[in-house]
Order: C-alpha cells, then sequence, then structure tokens
C-alpha cells in the first residue's frame, strides 16, 4: 500500500515552487498580472480571491500547465536543483486537484489513476494501482465504501470529488510534495470535509506543501498557514492566516454583494408562504413562496428526491412554453453545462421556446435577457458569445443560476448551486432567492453546506434514503440538522 506522506522533509528554506513577476495575458485580458509567490515545505497556503481573480491562471501556472507571458516560475527540486515547466513540475511532486472534475467515467477508479500516474505500466499494474488508490482512500476517508474496481459513473458527485483528492495525494515513484486543492469539499459533507482537512494538516506536519483555494473561509482559517488574496490578477495581500479575521479577509478581497441587500427587511414568512403546491412520495412537501431545504450527509438520497421531483414536473410538450419547475445543476459538468456552446446560449437554453418568433430565434432579444441576467448576477466576462469554458468554474454556476431564475418556472429545484461561488456572489444570490419567494416562488434547495441550510424557512433531513427530521424556525440549527443525520427519527420530530 503506498501513501504520500509529504516525501521526504526537504529542507524549508528551499521553495517547492516560486513565481517572479508572472503574467498571462489572453489578448487584452490580464489573468494574471506580475504576481509573485513562494510555496516551502510545511506551508498550507490558502489563496483567495473572487471568481475570476486570477486563482485558477496561477494554479496553472505553478503546475506547468500555463506558460506565464511574462515573468518566471522555477521548481525547488529534493536535491536543490531548479527547473521549470510542466515535466519538471511533476519531477517535483507538484499535484492539482481541480473543482471541475476530470474523471473519466466510463472507467474504473483504478483505470483512472492510470492516466496522472504515469508509471502504472507493464504486467501487474491493475493491481498497484488498486493498492495506491486504496491506501489513499483509507488515509485520507477511513469509512468509505469506495471499491478501486467501481465505475466512476457509477458514483456520487461527493465520491467521485473523493477519488480525485485520493488520486491527488496517493503516493508512487514520485510522490506529492505540493497538492494543489481548488475547491476541494464543494460537494462534501462537514463529515467528509473534516476528514479531508485533517488530513491536509498531517500532510503538511510531514513536510508535505498545500495551496488551498476555498470560498469557506472557516477551512482556509483551519488549514491556511498564510493567506495571499488576489484581485484582478494580482496578490494584494499576504501574511500569516493567524493576521486575518473573516470580515478583515472579505474586506481585503472587496465586496461584490449589494450592500442594501444586507439591510432589506425580509418579508415575514407568515406573510410570504401559501398553499401546498407539492408533495413527493418521500414525505417531501413545499408551499407557495416557501423555501424548503433538504440536508443531511451526502448521499443519503436528497439529490435522487429532486431528480425524481424534477423529472415528474418536466419533459413533456405542453410545459416547454411555461415550465412548472426549473433546474440548478450542482454537477455542472454533468448536468449543467453545455461545453462547446457560447455563455449565451447556455444561458438561454431553456428561454428559446419564449425567444421564439415565427420559427426563429429573436437574437436581439436573447441578447438582451442575457445583458440583463450578466448585470444581475455579475457573471465576469467581456463578451457574451465566449464559450462557457472560458468561465471560471463559479462564473459558470452563475449562468446555470441565471438561466432558471430568469424562466418562468413557480418551482425552482436546486441541487447544491453555490458549489465554488464567492462569498459575495453567494450573497447576492440569497437576496434574489428571497426576493423570488417573496413574489411567490417556491424553491427546493439542497446544499452540503449548513450555513445556507439554516437560511430555509423549513429543512428536511435525510438519511439512508428517508427524511429522518423536519425543522422548522428555531429549530434549524447545525445541531439538530446532525443529530438527525446520524440519528433515525420520526419524520416532523
Amino acid at each position: 500500500m503506498e501513501v504520500a506522506t509529504g516525501a521526504g522533509r526537504p529542507k524549508p528554506d528551499v521553495p517547492l515552487v516560486a513565481l517572479s513577476g508572472a503574467c498571462v495575458h489572453f489578448g487584452a485580458v490580464r489573468a494574471l498580472d506580475g504576481v509573485s509567490l513562494t510555496v516551502s515545505p510545511g506551508e498550507c497556503v490558502g489563496l483567495m480571491g473572487h471568481n475570476g481573480a486570477g486563482k485558477s491562471t496561477a494554479v496553472n501556472v505553478i503546475n506547468g500547465g500555463l506558460t506565464p507571458t511574462d515573468g518566471q516560475v522555477h521548481y525547488g527540486h529534493e536535491d536543490g536543483r531548479k527547473g521549470t515547466g510542466a515535466a519538471r513540475a511533476r519531477a517535483c511532486g507538484i499535484r492539482s486537484v481541480f473543482q471541475e472534475l476530470s474523471l473519466c467515467p466510463n472507467l474504473s477508479v483504478l483505470e483512472n489513476l492510470r492516466v496522472p500516474h504515469r508509471d502504472l505500466t507493464g504486467f501487474g499494474w491493475r493491481k498497484s494501482a488498486a493498492g495506491r488508490i486504496a491506501g489513499a482512500l483509507d488515509e485520507i476517508f477511513p469509512g468509505h465504501r469506495i471499491e478501486p474496481g467501481m465505475i466512476v459513473g457509477d458514483l456520487t458527485l461527493a465520491e467521485r470529488q473523493m477519488v480525485e483528492i485520493a488520486a491527488g495525494f496517493a503516493g508512487g515513484p514520485t510522490p506529492p510534495r505540493l497538492v494543489i486543492l481548488d475547491e476541494p469539499t464543494s460537494s462534501l459533507d462537514a463529515s467528509i470535509a473534516r476528514q479531508l482537512l485533517e488530513h491536509v494538516r498531517r500532510f503538511c506536519a510531514k513536510g508535505g506543501a498545500v495551496i488551498f483555494i476555498s470560498h469557506m473561509l472557516g477551512e482556509v482559517f483551519e488549514v491556511a498557514s498564510r493567506i495571499d488574496v488576489m484581485k484582478d490578477g494580482k496578490i494584494i495581500a499576504s501574511r500569516p492566516a493567524s493576521e486575518f479575521t473573516q470580515q478583515g479577509l472579505i474586506d481585503a478581497m472587496g465586496h461584490v454583494a449589494n450592500e442594501k441587500a444586507a439591510a432589506r427587511a425580509a418579508v415575514e414568512s407568515s406573510q410570504r408562504i401559501g398553499e401546498e403546491v407539492l408533495k413527493t412520495p418521500e414525505g417531501l412537501s413545499a408551499r407557495k413562496g416557501e423555501i424548503v431545504g433538504l440536508a443531511g450527509l451526502a448521499g443519503h438520497g436528497q439529490a435522487e428526491a429532486l431528480a425524481r421531483f424534477f423529472m415528474s414536473r418536466s419533459g413533456k410538450l405542453t410545459r416547454v412554453k411555461d415550465p412548472e419547475a426549473a433546474f440548478v445543476a450542482g454537477d455542472r459538468g454533468r448536468d449543467g453545462v453545455m461545453p462547446l456552446w457560447s455563455i449565451l446560449r447556455n444561458l438561454t437554453l431553456t428561454h428559446l421556446p419564449s425567444l421564439t418568433r415565427r420559427g426563429l430565434v429573436d437574437r436581439i432579444a436573447e441578447q438582451a435577457l442575457g445583458a440583463d441576467w450578466k448585470k444581475r448576477i455579475g457573471i465576469r466576462t467581456d463578451n457574451l458569445g465566449n464559450l462557457i469554458l472560458s468561465l471560471s468554474g463559479g462564473n459558470q454556476q452563475k449562468v446555470l443560476f441565471a438561466r432558471a431564475l430568469a424562466s418562468s418556472a413557480p418551482i425552482v429545484v436546486m441541487d447544491d448551486p453555490m458549489r465554488g461561488v464567492d462569498v459575495g456572489t453567494k450573497q447576492e444570490a440569497y437576496d434574489m432567492i428571497r426576493t423570488e419567494a417573496a413574489s411567490g416562488r417556491t424553491f427546493l434547495w439542497y446544499s452540503t453546506e449548513t450555513d445556507e441550510v439554516c437560511q430555509c424557512d423549513r429543512v428536511f433531513v435525510f438519511r439512508n434514503g428517508q427524511i429522518s427530521a423536519e425543522l422548522t424556525g428555531d429549530g434549524i440549527t447545525e445541531e439538530n440538522i446532525l443529530a438527525a443525520s446520524f440519528q433515525m427519527q420520526g419524520a416532523g420530530a
């Protein structure tokens, strides 16, 4: 069994990677504008910034995926040698785990490991791969139920993220020395995320290093020894994590949320909520204008319940122009974006029937709809005609969110819709949800973040595919949600 432990404690004064004045330009766009940073053994660097700040570009320069337009990037080898390029990055044990999962769904877990671990060749490679990935999964996520021979497409989103993380930390001839984690807990529930954070601390304590990118500020403060803040392609602040407060970090990143939103008085739920508009066989129900949360440990039936309800209210020709439900995907790569289409076409996809005049799409109306929602939800792009994959993961999620809210559907089904979305944009989205609910729209909202679930009017906690508790009002607390997640109670408890 091969499990990485931070690889040999290289000298802490020799940086694993050093960027000096690194710039990356895409035409007139300065994605990276003179970034200088170093990462040394034993460090966990929290890389923070709103969507589009340049974090992903910086990561791709560090792992050798992008060559800087200007400036330099150097890697420090264990024996003191230095070098540049993607090959040198791999040789120095730099691994990346991206928010947009890169696993091949038609291959097994162990077969997927062979893609990044190029030494897995020849007779007996399957046995070696199975031992390597199983060892990493056992080390990071004790109690997991993932077998090396399982087909990735059959795994839940959380399990796929666990596999990708395990592959990043798995040992081999060149063990990991610097692991880049981009929104690693975005699909994990609280207990599994806790296991990962504990492993990050152990890994760094043994001489490894981690670059940790997350919009969950509490997690960053738990593991980061230093925090670097990016804005508009530059690092605008870099100091020990202990010298930041959460509010100070938000201030450093810069506010993008509507300042008036926090002061806006919420409509009393008793005035807003009307008659019952849905009820499912599982016992899930919602009323007009109600925000209903689905909670519990990931993989316990929440997403399946949402999918069953959505499919029961969609797919019929009579509902094309007047849909009964809209959907915001959590797994945007599988269920959300059309990767070969533009941002605009992805945003307006479900609105084509209402934009059609005499069999032709009214392009002027389509452009107006896209421009309106680009402004309202803050999609960071200069041109809606660009491919959807030109956006950061968080901005892609904004497009899916806009697609649903721009529809006329009275019910919006949301499957963990805030994955990878920055703090400011989340606040804007929460305000939009409350505003839409005040006008009579109903929301079914599954989230892996307890803070989001606690904003709902009513919460159904799932365990083993069943509703273990129904919480309302002051009963919607993290403690009650966790208690119901681990111990079956009667529905309505």
